[in-house]
C-alpha cells in the first residue's frame, strides 16, 4: 500500500461511507497517477459526489484509505483538514464572487503569495484559459462557458496537486459543454494537473479523461480506459450504461468462435461475463474462459450496411442524426441489432436492406 500511494497522486483503497442505515459508497478503490484525469461517471445517487466529498475532506470515511501525493489523509476515526488537503475545487455553480473582477477572483487563492507573484501568475492562468481580455469583467458580465473556466483559473492558482470538479458543465448547452471538455483537458495536461470529474454525461466523461469509473449503487462496475469501456465492457450493466447497443444471441464454437444469425465470429472472446467484473485497472485481457449460449454486444457501429450483402435485415425505426442515420433493424429471427448508416442511403420504414457484421472487438455474456 505504501508503495503504491508513493507512485500515484490519489489512492483509494476500500473506502466505504453511509449516511445513517444508507450506504452511499462501497468499498471503492482505484488510483490516478500525477498528470492523469480520472472520472466518476454514473447516474444520479450512485455515490459519485459523496466520493468527491470524502476525497475532498469534506466527509469521514467509515472503511478504508485515502492518500494524495504519497500522504495519508483520511482513515477511519482521523481524517486531514480540507483546507490542508491542496486540493482545487470547480463547483456546479462555479461559485465566483460577483463584486470581485475576473483577475480579482483568480487571485482570490493567492492571498499568501506576494503582490508581484499573484499578478504573474493570475496573468498566466488568464492567458491559459483564453480570457486575459476579460481581466477587468464582473462575472455577471460574462457567458457560462466564460464562467467556468474564471473557476477552473481560481482552483488552479495555487497549483493543487489535485483538482476536483463536481458536475462542472450540466448548466450549459450541449454544443458548449462538448467544446468546454476538450479546452478543459488541454488545459490539464498543459498544467501537468491530476484531476477527478464527477458527471452523469458519458460524452463529458470520454471527451475529458483518461480513466473512467463507471459506478452503480456506491461501487465502481469497471474502472478502465473510455475505449476499453464501449469496446470490452465486463458487466451487461456496463454494456448497457455505455453507449448504446444490442444483445445478438450466440453459440460458442471451437477455438473461440462464436455462430450468430449474422454469421460467425472470430477471436476471443473479451472479459465481458457478469463474473468477471470487477474494479482493476484495465489490464484483463481477453479469454476464452466459457462455452455454450452466449449474448454477443452490438454497437452499431459494428452491423455496416452493405448492398451487396446477401443478409437481408427489415428498418423497424430509424432516427436522423444529421451525418447519419440511426437504424434499428430486424433480422428474420425477429431479433433486434442497431446501425449506423451514412444519410444520404435514407431507407423507409419497412424496407430491407443488406447487412454485414464488422465487429473487431468481440464481448459475450454468458446465458443463465
Amino acid at each position: 500500500m505504501a508503495e503504491l500511494a508513493e507512485l500515484a497522486e490519489l489512492v483509494l483503497r476500500g473506502v466505504s461511507q453511509s449516511y445513517g442505515v444508507q450506504k452511499v459508497i462501497r468499498d471503492l478503490s482505484f488510483t490516478l497517477k500525477k498528470g492523469d484525469i480520472g472520472c466518476l461517471l454514473g447516474a444520479s445517487g450512485c455515490g459519485k459526489t459523496t466520493a468527491l466529498r470524502c476525497i475532498a475532506g469534506f466527509e469521514p470515511v467509515q472503511t478504508g484509505q485515502i492518500h494524495l501525493g504519497g500522504e495519508l489523509v483520511s482513515q477511519p476515526g482521523w481524517s486531514l483538514a480540507a483546507e490542508k488537503r491542496r486540493i482545487g475545487m470547480v463547483f456546479q455553480d462555479y461559485a465566483l464572487f460577483t463584486h470581485l473582477t475576473v483577475a480579482q477572483n483568480v487571485a482570490f487563492g493567492l492571498r499568501e503569495v506576494p503582490k508581484a507573484q499573484t499578478q504573474a501568475r493570475v496573468a498566466e492562468l488568464l492567458e491559459l484559459v483564453g480570457l486575459a481580455p476579460q481581466a477587468g469583467q464582473y462575472p455577471h458580465q460574462l457567458s457560462g462557458g466564460q464562467q467556468q473556466r474564471v473557476a477552473l483559473a481560481r482552483a488552479l492558482g495555487p497549483r493543487p496537486r489535485l483538482i476536483l470538479m463536481d458536475e462542472p458543465f450540466s448548466n450549459l448547452d450541449v454544443e458548449l459543454r462538448e467544446r468546454l471538455s476538450l479546452e478543459v483537458r488541454d488545459i490539464f495536461k498543459r498544467e501537468a494537473t491530476t484531476a477527478l470529474i464527477v458527471t452523469h454525461d458519458q460524452h463529458e466523461a470520454f471527451s475529458l479523461a483518461d480513466w473512467v469509473g463507471v459506478m452503480h449503487q456506491g461501487s465502481i462496475a469497471q474502472w478502465d480506459t473510455p475505449y476499453n469501456l464501449y469496446h470490452q465492457p465486463k458487466s451487461h450493466f456496463v454494456a448497457d450504461f455505455v453507449g448504446q447497443g444490442t444483445l445478438l444471441r450466440g453459440h460458442v464454437l471451437t477455438g473461440c468462435q462464436i455462430s450468430t444469425e449474422l454469421g460467425t465470429l472470430d477471436g476471443l472472446l473479451a472479459s465481458g461475463s457478469d463474473d468477471d467484473a470487477g474494479n482493476d485497472d484495465g489490464a484483463s485481457g481477453p479469454h476464452c474462459a466459457f462455452s455454450g449460449e452466449v449474448e454477443v454486444l452490438l454497437r452499431p457501429d459494428d452491423v455496416v450496411h452493405d448492398d451487396t450483402s446477401e443478409l437481408l435485415a427489415v428498418v423497424a425505426n430509424k432516427a436522423f442524426r444529421g451525418a447519419e442515420f440511426l437504424y434499428t433493424l430486424k433480422l428474420p429471427s425477429g431479433q433486434q441489432v442497431l446501425s449506423l448508416v451514412p444519410s444520404h442511403h435514407n431507407h423507409a420504414i419497412g424496407e430491407k436492406i443488406g447487412i454485414k457484421l464488422a465487429a473487431a472487438h468481440v464481448v459475450a455474456f454468458r446465458l443463465g
